[in-house]
């Protein structure tokens, strides 16, 4: 008798469904049950499962438990909810994923690059007025976090012709961006973008780590994206650099409370572009195959995927 895989999930169970059809589809040889479905016996022998922002109490009805496929990039609230659990969490790395969100940073790098905001701003006002067009290679974007998703959003924008800067917390090399890392290089991406893009996991270390010290130093009238996490971001600075015009304009997908409450004065903001959490969503198929390439090479091999760090948080 198969050894039955659990699903756990604190999620609407329309998208419940459709998960559970994309694993079935992707993995047909296991059985992959909701929680609730299992017998005691069942969770007693379960050592892998599938997660999407689970119930920790659910996580501890299963006491054999080696690892856990998030079908979630993020995984900070797993992390936090987590702390000293003896089991592997393996994030979801997902090359759709990243090339949607190589799509996203370069569809909104374009929209603040070519003035789209002021020409909204200009058309409310039935304002008929052209700006000088700026080259993509006279722009120099930089971006925050080359894991996955920023090495490939930083190709995509170099394909493009724009000027690309990279930061992360060690040092890394990638063709045709001029990468730098720790705290001098974090002071001088921010020194020389127009555009600053956030991709960077959540960390105690990310927390609010742009504030009002730190967005002081981009040049006057830079622009900003932020498809990472809310938190990362002190919002009351954000807003005291717009409203200073130290900032031109903001994209936001992300806050640190989601769906972004009707009276956050951010949804009204002349700067700023509201998004709700748009900019990379998980493609369900080929996550689902993913997470059935991570799970037959354990149950062939006992290999566990690359796991994340507990202590870095990525």
């Amino acid at each position: 008798m198969r050894t039955a895989i659990p699903f756990v999930a604190q999620i609407s169970a329309k998208e419940k469904k459709v998960w559970l059809e994309a694993l079935h589809r992707a993995l047909p040889e296991q059985a992959i049950l909701p929680l609730e479905e299992l017998t005691v016996a069942q969770r007693v022998a379960a050592e892998i499962a599938i997660v999407a922002n689970p119930e920790p109490a659910h996580l501890a009805t299963l006491p054999n438990l080696q690892w856990v496929q998030s079908l979630w990039a993020g995984v900070e609230t797993l992390l936090a909810a987590t702390q000293g659990a003896k089991f592997a969490i393996v994030r979801m790395t997902d090359p759709q994923l990243a090339e949607t969100m190589a799509e996203a940073v370069l569809a909104w790098t374009l929209y603040l690059h070519r003035d789209m905001p002021r020409y909204r701003a200009q058309q409310t006002v039935r304002t008929w007025q052209q700006h000088p067009l700026q080259l993509p290679s006279q722009r120099t974007v930089g971006l925050l976090g080359l894991g996955n998703l920023g090495k490939a959003a930083a190709q995509k924008l170099v394909q493009h012709g724009f000027t690309v800067w990279g930061w992360s917390r060690g040092q890394r090399s990638l063709a045709g961006v001029n990468t730098v890392s720790g705290d001098e290089g974090f002071i001088q991406i921010l020194q020389h973008s127009d555009i600053l893009v956030c991709l960077l996991p959540f960390t105690r270390q990310t927390r609010q780590l742009l504030n009002q010290k730190t967005l002081r130093l981009l040049p006057t009238g830079a622009s900003f994206i932020n498809f990472a996490r809310g938190a990362i971001v002190d919002t009351g600075a954000l807003m005291d650099a717009l409203n200073s015009g130290g900032l031109s304009h903001a994209v936001l997908d992300v806050f640190e409370e989601e769906p972004l409450p009707p009276k956050s004065p951010l949804w009204s903001h002349p700067g700023i572009t509201v998004l709700p959490h748009i900019s990379a969503p998980t493609h369900k198929p080929t996550a689902a195959l993913i997470a059935a390439q991570n799970i037959r090479e354990f149950l062939r091999h006992g290999h566990i995927p690359p796991r994340v760090d507990r202590t870095l948080g990525y």
